[in-house]
């Protein structure tokens, strides 16, 4: 497959070169927009613009670490070191640490993640069931989303449960304030309250980023969208990348109508679609074209290549799920044994991908290649930041940023365990919320002898003092070099890693946890020395600086990196993926399992299927066809599981909108039989005993 050329086309030409006004570039799959956005950056610096003045916003650190890197490799370091590229939530932590205080917060507030939330969350509404409060914050986080305050919500709650979440939510909030914490939707919602309400601060940031782009736009929610505005300002000129045809984040709030208010809100804004592909051939992109013209269009565009016609879409047809997931696999053993023609070159595992609707249908999926002894990685699994050993010693780097932060006391006084039992740290608890402190605020108080005894008082005390200690080591502890000997010095102290050998009934698993305990001690450690991972969120809000920092410099911007950290390890594994977290990827051979009606699209039993859900699920659909550059295969079952029942399964209706050839899109028998003698091949070598 060619790669994109060193030169423009001249639809990215036109959107590099279009300064005096604001621009909407609807970017196709695969038509290059991050080339647009680094090279669109070059042109404002070549057209005067200071690098400090021009901010590029994506929705992953992983995107913007790309971003960067592109910039720098193209306006040299010096430059890239000053450009403002970050997600909208790092750039909302700048906003909070800079110009905070006008709202109430003190730079140094913690940043609560999920779990955090959770327990704040259980406590404002009184319940020890989790799955009422998550049902909590999924409502409460839609709110924030579309920029309601918790009076906004209660005004707005339809249903008891809407009105219950709406007073939970003031509560939650109060809470909140107290603790000198934000959620992560705050990191949007209270810059964008900064902004609106404070004018200086306004002017300050209007003035701070002249040109600003934002890449992915169709993903942004109501609040992302006005805190664009406001940063912008009326008479703004910004450039907007995005494709109506792939937004597909609905659930959690993000909003097509923010392409349908642009023209609106701007009406000089100039549009330009990138249709040329660089990543597909025609047979696919003619596939993907089909489905999404069903859609009623914002913009007109179809997607084109010069990379020919390539092989046929194909379409299986399977028994159940345990057919289709060997047929997947039988797929990948034939295209690597016969790495000919349309599948020349393809002999990484990392070249395949296994695409699926929902988490749970990857269970066969992975039996399947377990069985064939393929390697294999589930995308969306658990990050090495979920794990519970990295959140607890993140608790306690919280703490020493702000000793208000309420969940991360709770965390690190009761990680390792230190004779401080629920009695004392529920009698301090009342008496902090008598007395409006903080927990930390609260072991510290002359009258707390008045509700409990001297040796609890003596045991908060002792653990007070560490944390102070550990503060003031922390802050003077500057470079890699200091900040390892240290960190583990911290571990030896608290008894971490006894912790978790008693912890563990698996020795094998407490070493495996202590590995990735050194892991993210390293990790700080390389912080302290000056590797930026690209979050956009360092103590100070500079951007890409290389200087040595403090161990309580990077413990200040950990809550955001940890929240969206990915980690990009190239290893060599076929692909598990749920559609949603592959967009924005590509692989040369795709199976795309599962389509089905009630599948995908989605649809739960008795729910009606809207227009507005159906046109998202097709998105879906075409964003799924699109990963594939050389060959697709789709597959759809003729019975599925349903619960304990075995039901008739119906094929999706977008396998009869891809109008595919009937001659062609069944599977050619013949590459059937050559995955079968691959597979035969593959299992008879294992077999075969070694010399």
């Amino acid at each position: 497959m060619a790669e994109a050329p060193s030169t423009l086309n001249p639809a990215q030409m036109e959107a590099v070169n279009h300064l005096s006004s604001p621009c909407l570039v609807l970017a196709g799959a695969g038509s290059g927009k991050t080339r647009v956005i680094t090279q669109k950056i070059a042109r404002l610096l070549q057209a005067g613009l200071h690098p400090a003045h021009i901010g590029a916003i994506t929705f992953t650190n992983k995107a913007a670490q790309e971003m960067r890197e592109r910039a720098k490799a193209l306006v040299g370091a010096k430059a890239s070191k000053h450009l403002v590229i970050s997600t909208f939530h790092s750039l909302g932590v700048r906003l909070l640490r800079e110009d905070g205080e006008r709202l109430g917060l003190k730079p140094k507030f913690s940043i609560l993640d999920s779990d955090d939330v959770l327990g704040v969350m259980r406590e404002a509404g009184g319940t020890t069931d989790p799955k009422i409060a998550r049902g909590w914050q999924w409502t409460i986080s839609l709110w924030k989303n579309n920029g309601l305050t918790p009076e906004q919500a209660e005004a707005a709650a339809k249903t008891p449960d809407e009105v219950v979440a709406a007073r939970v939510m003031r509560l939650y909030q109060e809470r909140l304030t107290a603790y000198q914490a934000v959620d992560f939707d705050d990191l949007i919602s209270l810059p964008l309250t900064l902004l609106q309400r404070d004018e200086e601060t306004r002017l300050k940031w209007q003035k701070q980023l002249r040109h600003v782009l934002v890449d992915e736009y169709q993903d942004t929610n109501a609040t992302q969208y006005e805190l664009l505005k406001a940063l912008v300002g009326a008479d703004g000129v910004f450039t907007a990348v995005g494709d109506d045809d792939q937004s597909i984040y609905g659930w959690r709030g993000a909003t097509i109508d923010n392409l349908k208010r642009l023209p609106l809100d701007y009406p000089n804004l100039k549009v330009i679609p990138l249709e040329q592909n660089y990543r597909s051939t025609g047979a696919i992109l003619a596939a993907a074209n089909n489905v999404i013209a069903l859609n009623p269009k914002i913009f007109q565009k179809k997607l084109w290549s010069e990379f020919g016609e390539g092989e046929p879409v194909r379409v299986v047809e399977c028994d159940n799920e345990e057919h289709e997931a060997e047929r997947a696999v039988a797929r990948i053993q034939g295209i690597r044994a016969n790495a000919t023609g349309a599948h020349a070159g393809a002999t990484d595992w990392k070249d395949f991908a296994i695409l699926y609707r929902a988490n749970h249908q990857s269970r066969k999926l992975e039996e399947a290649l377990r069985k064939a002894q393929i390697p294999y990685k589930v995308s969306g699994g658990q990050s090495f930041f979920d794990r519970a050993e990295i959140k607890d010693l993140c608790a306690w780097l919280r703490l020493l940023v702000n000793q208000d932060d309420d969940p991360a006391f709770l965390r690190a006084i009761t990680t390792p365990k230190r004779g401080i039992g629920h009695t004392t740290l529920a009698a301090l608890g009342e008496f902090s919320g008598k007395w409006k402190v903080s927990l930390f605020e609260a072991l510290f108080q002359a009258s707390l002898g008045t509700v409990m005894s001297k040796k609890a008082i003596g045991s908060l005390h002792e653990f007070g003092r560490y944390v102070n200690d550990l503060e003031y080591r922390a802050r003077h502890t500057v470079g890699a070099e200091a900040a390892r000997p240290m960190l583990l010095e911290w571990l030896t102290d608290i008894g971490y890693e006894k912790h978790l050998h008693e912890g563990e009934e698996s020795e094998k698993l407490a070493t495996a946890r202590w590995g990735n305990v050194i892991d993210f001690i390293d990790w700080i450690a390389r912080r302290c020395g000056g590797e930026i991972d690209n979050d956009g969120a360092d103590a100070q809000g500079t951007q890409g600086e290389t200087e040595k920092k403090s161990v309580l410099d990077v413990a200040q911007t950990i809550s955001v990196i940890l929240s969206l950290a990915e980690r990009s390890e190239d290893q060599d594994m076929v692909t598990l993926s749920t559609l949603h977290a592959s967009k924005g990827l590509e692989w040369p051979h795709v199976v795309l399992v599962g389509v089905n009606e009630g599948t995908l699209p989605f649809r739960r039993e008795e729910e009606e299927m809207t227009a507005d859900r159906l046109e998202e699920e097709r998105r879906l659909m075409y964003v799924g066809i699109t990963r594939a550059r050389r060959t697709l295969l789709v597959s759809t079952l003729l019975r599925q599981k349903r619960g304990r029942e075995v039901r008739k399964a119906i094929p999706s209706r977008f396998i009869a909108e891809m109008k595919l050839d009937e001659r062609t899109a069944k599977e050619d028998p013949r590459e059937r039989l050559k995955a079968l003698r691959a597979e035969f091949a593959a299992k008879a070598a294992q077999a075969k005993p070694a010399r």
